[in-house]
């Protein structure tokens, strides 16, 4: 993610979404998913949709036990999914 033609296209993607999410979907969530598969495929995953759902369900088992996985995990979405903040006081 952090080379400079992945953070050119990612930054180029993240200012034409906004702050809406569903640009954010739309722009930047292809993006990163692309990039992803491009690594991957490079350690045995198949390429395309079969090899990044594997890739998923292999890091959420890691990320439970291993608490680096777990931050490159949140690294990643981060690009994708801003970070929520969720309000413990009553609305009342």
């Amino acid at each position: 993610m952090e080379l400079p033609e992945n953070s050119v296209k990612l930054g180029e993607a993240k200012d034409n979404a906004g702050n809406d999410m569903v640009k954010m979907m739309q722009y930047v969530f292809p993006i990163v998913m692309q990039i992803q598969m491009d690594v991957i495929k490079s350690y045995g995953f198949p390429e395309g949709r079969e090899g990044i759902v594997h890739f998923a369900q292999l890091i959420r088992t890691l990320e439970r036990d291993d608490p680096e996985v777990a931050h490159l995990h949140a690294q990643v979405r981060a690009h994708f999914l801003p970070p929520v903040s969720i309000s413990t006081e009553s609305l009342t």
